[in-house]
C-alpha cells in the first residue's frame, strides 16, 4: 500500500526527531536508522530521552548521558539520559529555596505540581538542548537523532513570554501543571535557538512512528497537527509492524484490520511521505536485528514455546471483584491498550452474576452501546471530554481574569491544554457518576493518573493553608478521594500489552498510584499472541517473545495477572462474556 522504507532513497536532515505512542517501535526504528546511516559512513549521534528507553539492551552496552561510541559501529555515538532522574533534580532545584520558609503543606503542593509528565519532558528538553545548540557537536556529526520528540504543548509553552516568570507563587488557577517551567532561569535564548532549529525544515525532520492500527494512527495525527501548528512541518510517517503473510484465521483477520486502518489515514497526514516497515518475527535486539528491521528480509526461526508463570483468565479477576464486593472498578492504562473493551467486558460479566452495573466512559455512547450490544442490567453514561474540558477552562479563566495580565492569561490558556488539565476536568465529571456506587457497581473507563489525584488532594490542603483562590473543587471530589483510597471499596485494574514499552509505562503507572495511596491488585495483559496460539510463523514467533514481558508483569503484580488473547475481529456483545 505504501512504499517500503529505503534509506538509500530518502534525503534525511541533520536533526531527526522520533515521536509516537508508547510501544509503536520508536526506539527500534531510531536505532535502526542510526545504524544504517553510520554503516553508510555518516557520523551519527543518537540521543534518547525516553523514560521507557531500552537502548542499553538493544546495543548490549552500558551507556551514559555524555555519549558512548559503539565498537561494532565506529561512526555511531549514543547518549542515554534518564529523564526521570533529571526531573527529580530539576524539581528539587525549584523547590529547595522554599524549604523551611513555607509550610510543609505548601511544599508538598509545589512538589506535586512538579511531579507530572510535563516536568519530565521539560527536564528532558533541558538536557537535549545541549545537543541541538552546541556548535562542537554540530561540527562533529552529520546526523543527530533524538529518540522521543518534545510535544507541541511543551514547545508552545516555551515560546510564551509568561513561561519565563515564576508561577509557583502566583498560580491562582487550581490544580495544573503550572510551575514546571519556573526553574528555567536565564535559558530563554538557548531554548529559543533550539525551538528555531526544530522549526527549520532544512535542518530538522520529524519522524512520526505508528502501527497499522486505529489508535496509534490517530495519536500520530494529533502529534502531527500540534507540531505543524508551531511550525514543525517537515514530517514523515513510518507505519511499523505491517503483517504481510496471512495463512491462518488470525493472521488473515489481522491483515484485514491493518489494511482498513491504513486506508483511513487522517487527511492531515495523507500528503506526508509515508513508508511501511514489515512486522519481523524476531526481537529487534543487537546489531543483526537492527540491520534487518529496515530491509525486506524475513528471518524465520523455529521457536519452542517458552514457559510462562501462572496467569488467570478474566473470569477469575471478575470473580475476585464479585466475591470481595468491590463497588468501584477502574481500568487504567496508556492509550491503545484496550481499556474500553475490557471495562465493557467486566461490566457484562458482573451483570451476568446478577449485579446492577453502571459503566461510565469517555468513549462515545453510541460506540459503547454497539460494543455491549444491549444489556438491560447495565446502564451507561458518556462523559464528553471536550465539553468537560471547556467547562473547566472557562471556570479557571474567569477566575484568572480577575487578577492576571494578558500575557499571563495566554500562559494559563496554554497550560489548560495540558494532559493534567484534561484529566482533572474529566475526573470532576467522573466524581459525580461514582456517587452511584452506594447502590450499584460503577465500572470506570479512562481513569485519571495518581499524579492527578495528588494534584487535587494537595490543592485542597494548600487551600486550607493559604487564603487565596485555587480553583473550585466540587464537594463530590473532596468526598471521593478517601473512597478511592479504600481498597475494600475500589479496585484498580492496570492494563498493558506484552511488550517492553507498554510494560515499563504500566510499571510507572503502578508507582504513581501507590504514591497517591491507591491500591492496585490486578494487572491485565491484553492482545497476547502467546495466548492466541496462531499457526502463522511470524505471529507464533512474536508470541514466543512475549513470554519475557508476561513473566515480568507476573513479578510486578505478585502473580495477580490476567491474560487476554489477541482476537482479530471486533469484540462486542456476547463475545465479551466469553473472554
Amino acid at each position: 500500500m505504501y512504499n517500503n522504507f529505503d534509506i538509500q532513497k530518502i534525503d534525511l536532515t541533520k536533526y531527526l526527531f522520533f515521536t509516537g505512542k508508547g510501544g509503536v517501535g520508536k526506539t527500534s526504528t531510531a536505532c535502526a536508522i542510526s545504524v544504517a546511516l553510520a554503516d553508510q559512513g555518516r557520523r551519527v549521534m543518537l540521543v534518547s530521552t525516553d523514560p521507557a528507553s531500552n537502548l542499553q539492551d538493544v546495543f548490549d552496552t552500558e551507556l551514559d548521558n555524555k555519549g558512548i561510541v559503539i565498537d561494532e559501529v565506529p561512526n555511531l555515538t549514543i547518549a542515554n539520559f534518564e529523564p526521570e532522574v533529571a526531573a527529580k533534580e530539576y524539581k528539587e532545584s525549584v523547590v529547595a529555596p522554599f524549604r523551611g520558609k513555607l509550610p510543609e503543606s505548601v511544599i508538598k503542593n509545589m512538589e506535586e505540581q512538579l511531579s507530572g509528565s510535563c516536568t519530565v519532558e521539560i527536564a528532558a528538553f533541558n538536557e537535549f538542548t545541549h545537543f541541538i545548540t552546541n556548535e562542537d557537536i554540530s561540527k562533529n556529526y552529520d546526523h543527530i537523532i533524538f529518540d522521543t520528540a518534545p510535544t507541541g504543548h511543551t514547545l508552545r509553552m516555551l515560546q510564551l513570554p509568561s513561561a519565563w516568570t515564576d508561577f509557583i507563587d502566583n498560580n491562582k488557577t487550581g490544580a495544573s501543571c503550572l510551575g514546571q517551567l519556573s526553574g528555567l532561569g536565564d535559558k530563554k535564548e538557548i531554548y529559543k535557538k533550539a525551538v528555531d532549529v526544530l522549526a527549520n525544515a532544512e535542518q530538522t525532520r520529524l519522524m512520526l512512528i505508528t502501527r497499522p492500527e486505529e489508535s496509534p494512527i490517530l495519536e500520530a495525527a494529533r502529534a502531527s497537527r500540534e507540531l505543524k501548528a508551531i511550525g514543525i512541518k517537515n514530517q514523515m510517517l513510518i507505519i511499523n509492524g505491517v503483517l504481510s503473510e496471512a495463512d491462518d484465521t488470525l493472521s488473515k483477520a489481522i491483515v484485514e484490520k491493518q489494511t482498513k486502518a491504513m486506508m483511513n489515514i487522517p487527511e492531515e497526514m495523507i500528503h506526508l511521505d509515508i513508508f511501511s516497515l514489515a512486522l519481523k518475527p524476531f526481537n529487534i535486539i543487537g546489531l543483526g536485528g537492527l540491520r534487518h528491521l529496515l530491509d525486506e528480509t524475513t528471518i524465520h526461526e523455529k521457536h519452542d514455546k517458552p514457559f510462562i508463570k501462572d496467569v488467570k483468565q478474566l473470569d477469575h479477576i471478575v470473580e475476585d471483584i464479585y466475591r470481595t464486593n468491590k463497588k468501584v472498578i477502574f481500568t487504567m492504562g496508556k492509550g491503545g491498550v484496550g481499556k474500553t473493551t475490557m471495562a465493557a467486558a467486566i461490566a457484562m460479566k458482573l451483570a451476568e452474576k446478577g449485579e446492577k452495573v453502571h459503566l461510565t466512559t469517555t468513549d462515545p455512547a453510541a460506540h459503547i452501546n454497539m460494543v455491549l450490544d444491549g444489556n438491560e442490567k447495565i446502564t451507561i453514561s458518556h462523559i464528553d471530554e471536550e465539553v468537560e474540558l471547556e467547562k473547566y477552562k472557562n471556570e479557571v479563566i474567569r477566575e484568572a481574569e480577575k487578577s492576571m495580565s494578558k500575557e499571563d492569561l495566554e500562559y494559563i490558556m496554554e497550560d489548560l491544554r495540558s494532559p493534567c488539565t484534561q484529566e482533572i476536568a474529566v475526573f470532576r465529571a467522573f466524581a459525580e457518576v461514582i456517587n452511584r456506587s452506594d447502590d450499584e457497581i460503577v465500572v470506570v473507563d479512562t481513569a485519571p493518573t495518581g499524579h492527578t489525584l495528588l494534584l487535587l488532594d494537595s490543592t485542597q490542603s494548600y487551600h486550607k493553608e493559604i487564603e487565596r483562590s485555587n480553583g473550585t473543587i466540587p464537594e463530590s471530589v473532596k468526598k471521593l478521594l478517601p473512597k478511592l483510597r479504600d481498597k475494600k471499596h475500589t479496585e484498580v485494574i492496570i492494563l498493558t500489552l506484552p511488550e517492553a514499552t507498554p510494560v515499563h509505562e504500566a510499571k510507572r503507572l503502578q508507582e504513581d498510584l501507590e504514591r497517591a495511596g491507591l491500591h492496585s491488585k490486578w494487572w491485565l495483559i491484553n492482545n497476547s499472541l502467546y495466548q492466541a496460539e496462531s499457526d502463522n510463523q511470524i505471529l507464533h514467533a512474536k508470541g514466543c517473545q512475549e513470554a519475557t514481558w508476561i513473566n515480568a508483569v507476573h513479578r510486578y503484580a505478585d502473580g495477580n495477572v490476567g491474560l487476554i488473547p489477541y482476537i482479530g475481529d471486533a469484540l462486542k456483545g456476547r463475545r465479551l462474556v466469553t473472554l
